[in-house]
């Protein structure tokens, strides 16, 4: 256990204000800041800071579950408090989507991130419908394990603000528009002369070089402009956006896994570097094997629905009641479905031997298939083609995927206990990897806006009388009665 813990009954209300509580039984467990402790590093002027998070997390043990709120299932969730990037610092300018989700992850892996926010309205996604109380909830899904300061990087307290900033940091990551970076002092060669050991990471629609690098870019123009919107919808309609921002979200993740491997770089260098990610060069690392048969054929990919262009029958499929996925993904499979639905005489028909004979003949096979779902119920088919080892799934809605046991047992749904946002618990999405059979303990909720502002400050050596002094000349917000969890 961390030094700085220590277990103990549930807090009562006046305790109440900012908790987590992951979704697996345990012992409550509040992390209590110590005394304000201190970092060497020789390139880095500004070090008094303290230790990592402020927050009450349930959290399970080895041998006990819990009961799920709203599934009413068991769940197991298990948590590590092992932190790979403690004692890492990270300056977060970004906004929306593919930044926060970044520093988000980094926060869940141990690091102290601090949100730098615009002082009246904060990220746009704060903002954005719909709302728990005030706060947007993309905004909720994105900026746990993170602490807010509210700043006015435009006046010249707020520039010195910024370069003690920037003097602590680790990692510093923005997402400004072109030429924005530069004007604010948040480009990488500024950065680099105050501390060369940072690691800049720089979000952008298109990239810094190319005739659209100064486009704007939000995940659905970048789904269209990179072809990925062309190939969605059904045969003859119109295209379709996907619904959870593929781009913006995979931008994220190579952004974190870039700066994982910069601060190994770090390690034999003693120097950071800059790392440049844009959605437009995501969206088209997504499209990698649609291009390779683009490149081969100079075709056109057709809309597939819910098809996969190379395997058949690989798709959703109507039954007598409910729809489900059927995922014939190969020659054994499709003979093992043959089997199950009394049709074993087309395993030696030369048109459905193979899956690229099934491709090939893709309408026959189809309607074949679609004939004999449509004589039993969604739930019967499940049953015959599992007990066949056949890859196949319901159509769940949102809801139903998140009261199934499975989700419930993953420990991959925890909540947060936080009067903030509501007297009810507030759900959350946990981190989707496990380290030893354990996922990242979640020690910090969604912030308000500027809700560490002082506390941070005071880290980097500012006085009370500074801080009131830029409260009032509005270079700093600190909302009244919060003073950081």
């Amino acid at each position: 256990m961390n030094p700085r813990t220590a277990i103990h009954s549930p807090p009562g209300d006046s305790q109440r204000r900012s908790q987590v509580r992951l979704t697996g039984s345990g012992n409550w467990v509040s992390t209590i800041s110590s005394s304000t402790w201190y970092r060497k590093r020789s390139a880095v002027p500004w070090t008094a800071w303290t230790g990592l998070p402020r927050t009450s997390v349930r959290t399970s043990t080895e041998s006990n579950a819990t009961v799920h709120p709203h599934s009413g299932q068991e769940i197991a969730a298990k948590t590590c408090p092992v932190k790979a990037l403690k004692d890492i610092r990270v300056v977060d300018f970004t906004k929306v989507l593919a930044g926060p989700l970044c520093t988000q992850y980094l926060g869940d892996l141990g690091a102290d991130v601090i949100k730098v926010e615009p002082l009246e309205h904060g990220d746009d996604t704060r903002r954005w419908p719909p709302f728990r109380q005030d706060e947007g909830v993309i905004f909720l899904s994105t900026n746990r394990s993170k602490r807010s300061i509210a700043l006015n990087l435009k006046s010249s307290e707020g520039a010195r603000i910024r370069d003690r900033l920037i003097a602590s940091a680790d990692i510093v990551l923005e997402s400004f528009g072109p030429g924005v970076a530069e004007r604010l002092g948040l480009n990488f060669k500024s950065i680099q002369q105050s501390n060369p050991r940072a690691i800049c990471c720089s979000f952008s629609g298109y990239g810094s070089s190319g005739p659209m690098r100064k486009g704007k870019g939000f995940d659905l123009i970048l789904q269209a402009f990179s072809g990925m919107l062309s190939m969605t919808g059904e045969p003859g309609g119109s295209p379709s956006r996907s619904p959870f921002s593929p781009v913006d979200q995979t931008t994220g993740l190579h952004a974190l896994a870039g700066i994982l491997a910069a601060l190994i770089q770090r390690q034999k260098t003693g120097k950071g570097q800059h790392i440049e990610a844009s959605l437009f060069d995501t969206a088209t690392a997504l499209l990698a094997y649609p291009l390779q048969g683009y490149w081969l054929h100079g075709k056109e990919p057709e809309k597939p629905g819910s098809s996969h262009e190379s395997l058949c029958p690989y798709q959703a499929f109507e039954t007598a009641d409910r729809p489900i996925i059927l995922g014939i993904a190969n020659d054994a499979l499709w003979r093992a479905f043959c089997r199950v639905a009394g049709i074993e005489k087309l395993t030696d028909d030369p048109r459905f031997q193979t899956n690229a004979n099934r491709v090939e003949n893709r309408q026959e096979t189809v309607s074949i298939v679609r004939g004999l779902l449509l004589e039993k119920g969604r739930d019967a088919w499940l049953e015959t083609l599992n007990a066949a080892g056949i890859p196949c799934s319901p159509v769940h809605s949102l809801g139903e995927a998140s009261a199934h046991p499975h989700t419930g047992q993953s420990g991959m749904v925890f909540e947060y206990t936080d009067t903030n946002t509501g007297s009810e618990p507030l759900k959350g999405v946990a981190y989707p990897l496990k380290f030893d059979g354990r996922r990242p303990a979640v020690e910090r909720r969604p912030p308000r806006l500027g809700e560490h502002s002082r506390e941070v400050l005071e880290e980097l050596g500012f006085g009370p009388e500074e801080l009131d002094g830029f409260e009032t000349s509005g270079v700093i917000h600190q909302p009244i009665g919060e003073h950081g969890s």
